[in-house]
């Protein structure tokens, strides 16, 4: 218990068999219930976890047939929590790199009331010397870009480090939300956070210690080939978004803006790459309503993206 609420903690775990007992051992007392989902893992994980379990009575282990990826574990991590009702489930990775002693300011603003969700963020005034020096300079590229794009698909504007996998969410957020559509491979902090945005939850940033353990499996995080990875459920995500929340839940003129946004932007740039190759490769020539037609929709384009944007951040604060 920790201040009068049930809490859990949720842990995907995938080839974790050298570094989930560590993670299990050191769990504080404040946690009630400890699920760990085996995803399948072809490793001898679930020994050892089983071992954990015969000397910790808080464990279960709950088991995927199938590999699904960590964001299916953490779903059926999510899941099970609301079912057995506990108030607040925590994730935390099975690699030993999150510090669990940090809980504490997890929970308490989903106990305040002043979140639904909460999650780390190791680039935080507080933290960030420290992370800057420990993280390895291609994750620290992979995480700007994909935080940038999340931003934009999400809504969520104030929100950094959106590939952190240590979270906290309520049990009221877990029921609100549709998971068997959410994604399950890789890229699910940021799909989540899409989906909260839509239902209107509230998320906050906060500092938490980096860990990076010399000599261990790292972050799947690549720089550019994860962003390129993900880049198409963002894109499936934010148009996802604009329907359910500005269409379907409710009607705001900011998604008018984003799609004529989308029209023109792409029609404006086509037409003015004809508009060279007709001046440059045919020596043809260009008329004035020619030129400033093609401008328009370039300058158009980008004020209703920008607008679009604008209001977004606001209707998500």
């Amino acid at each position: 218990m920790y201040r009068n609420k049930r809490i859990s903690l949720v842990i995907p775990a995938y080839n974790e068999e050298r570094l989930i007992k560590p993670t299990l051992e050191n769990v504080p007392e404040n946690f009630d219930k400890i699920y760990v989902v085996d995803d399948c893992s072809p490793d001898d994980q679930n020994k050892v976890i089983e071992q954990c379990a015969g000397k910790d009575k808080r464990i279960q282990l709950l088991k995927h047939e199938r590999n699904k990826g960590p964001g299916a574990a953490i779903i059926t991590g999510y899941l099970k929590s609301s079912e057995e009702n506990y108030d607040i489930a925590v994730v935390a990775g099975g690699d030993f790199q999150m510090p669990l002693d940090e809980v504490d300011k997890f929970l308490d603003p989903l106990i305040d009331g002043e979140a639904d969700y909460s999650k780390g963020n190791r680039f935080l005034l507080s933290t960030l010397d420290d992370t800057l020096k420990d993280m390895p300079k291609s994750r620290l590229i992979g995480n700007w870009i994909i935080t940038a794009l999340t931003k934009v698909a999400s809504g969520y504007y104030k929100i950094m480090d959106v590939v952190d996998g240590y979270t906290a969410i309520t049990k009221e957020a877990i029921d609100a939300i549709d998971w068997s559509k959410a994604w399950q491979k890789y890229g699910y902090p940021m799909d989540f956070l899409i989906r909260l945005n839509a239902y209107g939850l509230r998320v906050m940033d906060l500092p938490r210690t980096a860990i990076y353990l010399k000599g261990e499996r790292q972050s799947q995080i690549k720089g550019f080939s994860y962003a390129l990875k993900v880049s198409p459920m963002l894109v499936k995500g934010f148009l996802w978004r604009l329907r359910f929340k500005y269409m379907y839940l409710d009607f705001h003129p900011l998604v008018l803006f984003y799609y004529l946004s989308f029209l023109l932007l792409p029609i404006g740039f086509l037409d003015g790459i004809y508009l060279i190759l007709k001046q440059y490769i045919y020596n043809a020539d260009i008329t004035g309503p020619q030129a400033i037609l093609c401008a328009l929709m370039l300058l158009m384009g980008v004020q209703f993206l920008l607008f679009a944007m604008f209001f977004d951040m606001e209707e998500s604060k």
